[in-house]
């Protein structure tokens, strides 16, 4: 199909696009040098670029003081009340206006308790005990974290452990904050952190005999042949023995 144009005497006379190729009505774009596509991507359909960014993890390093805020005194407290503060803290962060306290595994309930019961801590709530998986990033892949909140100062501040996939070891704080029963069953579920002195350590998300851990990085993604084993599931009440 062509344009046209008018003449001098208000006579339209046809005229070839700029650009058209001879026998096609539009032509296709070069193809990329050496198979790549968009942004440099290769050999996969995204052409977001996305695809093949790495992010890379910075090492943990501590936060230079004053850190600002009430975290100098929240480090300061800990640090009178707790003898073994040189022995138990690995880092001291502030980042992105957040406290993060790095505890060495075997120390993580002591800690705890004396974020508690401590007069000038008061960290009366543990709000959250959450799995994370470092994998490729850190020998010490998966890390626990404890969001713990004041309510006596409304002051929040986060505990951090990590321990390697090998020994996923790490002592319960159910004793010091019963919330975090349930909180560390999941991540026991989902991630295989064991929390040695939890009262009742099971599965809470999957079946009991489910084998791995689903929020593990290297847990394969799909192709699991039989979910629930056996053709029958028992009623709520003879699952599992809860005494």
């Amino acid at each position: 199909m062509t344009d046209s144009k008018p003449t001098s005497g208000n006579v339209p006379v046809p005229v070839t696009p700029a650009g058209a190729t001879s026998g096609a009505p539009a032509g296709f774009p070069p193809a990329s040098p050496a198979g790549r596509g968009m942004f440099g991507n290769q050999g996969t359909g995204d052409t977001s670029g996305f695809g093949g960014l790495v992010r890379q993890r910075q090492p943990i390093e501590d936060s230079p003081r004053p850190y600002g805020g009430y975290f100098d005194e929240v480090r300061d407290a800990l640090e009178e009340a707790y003898p073994a503060f040189g022995e138990a803290i690995e880092h001291v962060v502030v980042d992105r206006d957040e406290l993060t306290l790095h505890i060495r595994p075997e120390r993580i309930a002591e800690v705890c308790q004396v974020m508690r019961d401590d007069a000038a801590l008061r960290f009366e709530l543990c709000s959250s005990v959450s799995g994370v998986d470092y994998l490729g990033a850190d020998d010490r892949r998966l890390h626990v974290v404890y969001q713990l909140t004041s309510m006596t100062y409304r002051r929040r501040v986060r505990l951090e452990v990590a321990v390697t996939a090998e020994d996923p070891h790490v002592p319960s704080v159910t004793s010091v904050y019963p919330t975090a029963d349930w909180q560390e069953r999941e991540a026991y579920d989902m991630f295989g952190v064991v929390f040695d002195g939890h009262p009742a350590l099971t599965r809470i998300l999957m079946p009991d005999d489910w084998e791995g851990h689903p929020q593990r990085k290297d847990y394969p993604l799909g192709g699991v042949p039989v979910e629930y084993k056996g053709a029958e599931i028992p009623p709520p009440d003879k699952r599992r023995s809860y005494q």
